[in-house]
This record gives C-alpha cells, structure tokens and sequence, in this order.
C-alpha cells in the first residue's frame, strides 16, 4: 500500500515514525501521525490543516494531545462511560502520575528498535486508502490521511474535531485547494 502514498502523505507516515522515537512511544499511534501531519509544510492536507487550524491555534491542540495521552488515549466516551459506573479518571491518572510520575499511561516504553503501528494507526492508513479509492484519486495523499483521522473514533479526531477540524471542514478545504 505505500507504494501508492505520494511524497507528501510518505513525509507523514516517516515523520509518525520520528514522533514515536522521540517520544519513545511503545508503538506509532494516530496521534504520531497527526503531529507528522502538523510539521509538514507542503501537501493538500497539510494546507487544509494550516487553514482549520492555524498557528496561533495549534499549542492548544498540542497541548489537547497531550492531555488525551495522559488518560491512556481514553476518548471522552470512554471517561463518560467510566464516570457512569462511579469511576473518575481524572482522579486515577492523578494517582497513578503520584504514584509512578507523570505521564505514566501514556505508552512509553525504555527499549529502542522499531516501533510497530498500533492498531487504530493501521485503521488509520487504511480508511486513507479506502478514501482515496472512493475519490477516485490514484494516489494516497496526506488529504486522505487527514480526513481518515477525522473519521477515526478516538481522542485525535475529537481533539480536531475541538479545533474545528472535521471531515465536512477537511472535504471543503481541500475542495476549494483543488479548484484554486
């Protein structure tokens, strides 16, 4: 399947893989591909990202990753789920950070080699693939990389969906990229 990603949408996935070992994340995740995503300069989803999400924008979605990271990348259904049942994860990261330092369930792991995506990374990748073939485009890009983390249930897509990034907004953007 990479051999059908363009330039840019290779860029992401490489560049998921260096957040993940500087982060010595245990495996890339979406959130990795998001951050990849954010550095990149060229590419259609790259731009629709800059226009949603502009600069001055992009330290509280950062910072919004990092929080969902904290919470094991428990989405807000899940801590809504476990709130029902009596149970505040707030009250738990807080514990387990007290008792093991901070950032203790955000998946870091001590050994270096290389890190295998996780599953939702991969579920990623394929919907982008999926997305593409529905467009009708013959490669890849980054746009169909973005548009698959819109529609991927979990605390990335919720975090952009908080910064106004959404599927509708992501198709529009890259629409009107397309036609200027």
């Amino acid at each position: 399947m990479f051999e059908r990603f363009t330039k840019s949408a290779r860029a992401v996935v490489k560049g998921a893989v260096e957040h993940a070992e500087r982060g010595r994340a245990a495996a890339v995740t979406e959130e990795h591909l998001l951050l990849a995503l954010l550095d990149r300069q060229d590419g259609r989803g790259a731009a629709a990202l800059r226009e949603l999400c502009p600069p001055d924008r992009r330290a509280s979605l950062v910072a919004a990753l990092a929080g969902a990271r904290r919470q094991a990348g428990l989405s807000r259904a899940d801590a809504e789920a476990l709130a029902g049942l009596g149970i505040d994860l707030g009250a738990i990261v807080a514990r387990v950070e007290e008792a093991h330092g901070a950032g203790a369930l955000a998946g870091v792991r001590r050994s270096r080699g290389r890190r295998p995506f996780s599953r939702e990374a991969k579920a990623v990748l394929e919907k982008s693939l999926r997305m593409a073939l529905a467009r009708k485009d013959r490669e890849i890009g980054d746009e169909h990389l973005l548009l698959a983390l819109t529609t991927t249930a979990g605390p990335v897509s919720e975090t952009l969906a908080d910064h106004g990034v959404t599927y509708t907004a992501v198709d529009s953007a890259v629409s009107q990229g397309a036609a200027a």
